[in-house]
């Protein structure tokens, strides 16, 4: 059987056109296990990261340093491989909110820099991500995350928006004075409103992806902070380890399901030698 021969009965068992090829996709599908463990993932970078400042004594400078060299090893590892790895994905995300509430914190605590102006930086930055990454790529969507340079921009991205949503829910938080679990509720109806104007409105479905990519940053640190705060500041006292543990265990326990089931796993097609629209 000949090289096209070949080919073309691949593509005829797996249901894809000729001039067509299929490569795995670096990232999970959206489904409810994704939403379930990034909101898990941001409450652990908001208790993670005041367990880590608190326990250490390095100070926000350092213990940024320590989580971002950890980091960036991870996306090595990450970068590197050939396909999605629930495992590998999920701890570069936990990392990256854990560097992303540093990053904001850094600014707002060490620098004093107004949650106003982090807020709108971390707005431009990630506004100007999206804008490189669509005209070089013409896509924004994270179902073809299948080169180098869409996962360079997806991790940026995802970079910017846990930073963003850091700031802009501190900010909240600070000017309304809501509480935390008010804050969550809060945080909650916006993002039930992106979903309400997805599948009911018709809403894009790469904005309201990020819409409520950005939403679940604030949402999950509210969550955090209720659970791990004394009760005299609002919070059920849990503490940041017990609940930076539990929330650990939870999510280990979903990436190990969705390791063995493969239940997040798409592949990414696209015509040779053409871009996606």
């Amino acid at each position: 059987m000949t090289e096209t021969s070949e080919t073309s009965g691949a593509y005829a068992h797996s249901g894809a056109a000729p001039g067509h090829r299929l490569r795995w996709n670096k990232v999970p599908e959206v489904t409810a296990y994704f939403w379930i463990i990034k909101v898990l993932c941001t409450t652990v970078g908001e208790t993670a990261a005041d367990l880590l400042n608190e326990k250490l004594g390095m100070g926000l400078t350092g213990v940024s340093l320590l989580m971002s060299a950890l980091l960036a090893a991870v996306l090595v590892v990450q970068f590197r491989t050939k396909a999605y790895n629930p495992g590998v994905y999920w701890l570069a995300v936990a990392l990256i909110s854990v560097v992303g509430t540093l990053i904001s914190d850094n600014l707002t605590d060490n620098l004093g820099v107004p949650l106003t102006t982090s807020t709108a930086v971390f707005s431009v930055a990630l506004a100007i991500v999206f804008a490189v990454w669509y005209r070089r790529e013409r896509t924004l969507s994270i179902h073809s995350i299948d080169t180098v340079s869409r996962e360079a921009y997806y991790w940026l991205a995802v970079l910017f928006t846990f930073a963003l949503g850091t700031a802009a829910g501190d900010l909240v938080a600070e000017k309304m004075a809501l509480g935390y679990w008010v804050s969550a509720v809060l945080f909650g109806l916006a993002i039930a409103a992106v979903a309400v104007a997805r599948f009911a409105l018709g809403l894009n479905a790469v904005l309201a992806f990020w819409i409520a990519y950005i939403l679940t940053r604030p949402l999950g640190a509210s969550i955090g902070d209720y659970l791990s705060q004394p009760t005299g500041d609002g919070g059920l006292g849990f503490g940041t380890v017990i609940t930076s543990v539990l929330f650990l265990a939870v999510i280990l326990a979903l990436v190990v399901f969705l390791a063995t089931t493969r239940k997040d796993v798409t592949e990414s097609e696209r015509p040779l030698g053409r871009r996606e629209a």
